[in-house]
């Protein structure tokens, strides 16, 4: 048995309502534990009043109250940071409130963001809805078209956003040309790189300044819990045109006597600074202890695990490729893939787990929807989740699921069709997942309409010669 340390205080007699809440704990008491600790506690005992004044002030740095910073979410950030090649991190409570709380440290009312069309129907719903109401104007291009970003500039224009690898259809972004248009705006290039993770790309080799992850994905791992973390890559001078930054550059009201630049611009972001002591702090997406903890948990078996992922999920999307039912696959990995140029850039050390493929549609929406529905409901490994990143395989129908607030034309526009399915391969056997579609997909062509049957005989007989 260890030896007990020695209390801080001088013993007293204590009731036993007291000693029910306080025997047996020295705060601050440091322990030698071999994997981060979860500490969970809402607030933090200050050894003074005037260090929690200074505390207060943003003086000094050390923990105040969970809701904005936690010594368990704080390694989770430092870990992600060094990941990605960052300067600072800010963990959130999932991977939606990190692209609020990016996106709004950086853009008002009045100001103006720049979006690909291709992304998760969640960040649409957000930048086009929530952030109008809040007078923060979005305009959406093709990520492919680079003319299209540029014109989108506006002087106003405060952020240029993308996902690395788009989720449904795994569109691998030309990250170095964006960043480009982006520098010569004078504006950050925010960077959602889920579906990557540091793993696979580090935006930041490609000129990405700021980089949110939904955490709740692939850097967790095993489909347990939510988060998110945004992070500075400090690559970016917010101090080149200070006065379209005063919420960096300007005395800031939570820091007596200066600006967020000139207190944490030597030692650490002030960009991650501000999202922490105002939007989490004020808005209060804050991330748990034991979701960090978990999260830590995932982080430690990444790269093991994108291995993985990869190499299964492009040995299922060369399957589907041969299979009369599938019309087309999205998976960068193919060489047959708009995208596959782009991925042997970006992404050398395999392409997207997340991926799509189209059934034949039938033209009838009604029509689709049966197709589809009966395709899913034969699959045993492959399960029915809104989620990817998983451990296990998960399916989706983008249409009706993840971007079904979307509009006829915004789907087209991001190549979703009725008969769109989204993958997120797992950690099983390989085999079995090829297995699992092979049946699915056979059971769909069997069920078919004589013409319907005959019209993908017709093609798988033609695509073998």
């Amino acid at each position: 048995m260890g030896a007990m340390p020695e209390a801080t205080r001088p013993a007293v007699p204590r009731s036993f309502a007291t000693a029910q809440v306080q025997a047996g704990f020295v705060s601050g008491l440091a322990e030698n534990t071999a994997v981060p600790s979860i500490h969970q506690s809402n607030g933090f005992e200050f050894a003074s009043l005037s260090e929690a004044r200074d505390l207060f002030a943003l003086r000094k740095d050390g923990n105040i109250y969970s809701r904005a910073a936690n010594p368990t979410v704080l390694v989770f950030e430092r870990r992600v940071a060094e990941l990605e090649g960052g300067i600072g991190a800010a963990g959130v409570a999932s991977g939606q409130a990190a692209v609020a709380v990016a996106l709004l440290a950086l853009a008002k009312q009045g100001e103006h963001i720049v979006a690909a069309r291709q992304l998760y129907g969640g960040t649409v719903d957000l930048l086009q809805d929530t952030f109008a109401d809040w007078g923060i104007e979005a305009s959406f291009v093709d990520q492919d078209d680079l003319a299209a970003w540029q014109a989108a500039v506006r002087p106003t224009t405060r952020a240029l956003f993308a996902e690395s690898i788009s989720n449904p259809i795994a569109q691998v972004l030309d990250l170095g040309a964006v960043a480009a248009v982006a520098r010569r705006a004078g504006v950050p290039l925010v960077i959602d790189n889920t579906v990557a993770t540091p793993y696979l790309q580090r935006a930041k080799d490609f000129g990405a300044d700021i980089v949110v992850h939904s955490a709740t994905k692939f850097i967790g791992g095993h489909g347990t819990s939510l988060g998110g973390v945004v992070v500075d890559l400090g690559t970016f001078d917010f101090t080149a045109e200070p006065e379209r930054w005063p919420q960096l550059t300007h005395t800031y009201p939570r820091v007596p006597d200066g600006s967020l630049v000139e207190r944490f611009g030597a030692t650490a972001s002030p960009y991650i600074a501000l999202v922490k002591t105002k939007y989490v702090h004020d808005l209060g997406p804050s991330l748990s202890a034991f979701n960090a903890f978990q999260l830590l948990q995932g982080l430690e078996t990444l790269d093991l695990r994108m291995e993985r992922h990869t190499a299964s999920a492009l040995a299922v999307a060369e399957f589907l490729q041969t299979h009369p039912a599938v019309a087309r696959v999205h998976h960068p990995g193919l060489a047959s893939s708009p995208w596959h140029a782009n991925a042997q850039t970006y992404l050398p050390r395999g392409a997207s787990s997340v991926f799509a493929f189209d059934l034949h549609a039938t033209g009838d929406a009604d029509a689709d929807f049966r197709l589809v529905e009966d395709l899913i409901s034969r699959l045993q490994v492959i399960r029915l989740v809104a989620n990817i990143g998983d451990a296990r395989s998960l399916v989706a129908h983008p249409a009706s699921m993840t971007h079904s607030h979307m509009s006829p034309a915004q789907l087209a526009e991001a190549h979703i069709s009725p008969t769109t399915i989204r993958l997120s391969i797992g950690l099983e056997d390989a085999r079995d997942i090829v297995d699992d579609l092979r049946r699915a997909l056979d059971g769909v062509v069997a069920s078919a309409p004589a013409e319907t049957a005959g019209a993908e005989r017709q093609l798988a007989e033609s695509s073998s010669r």
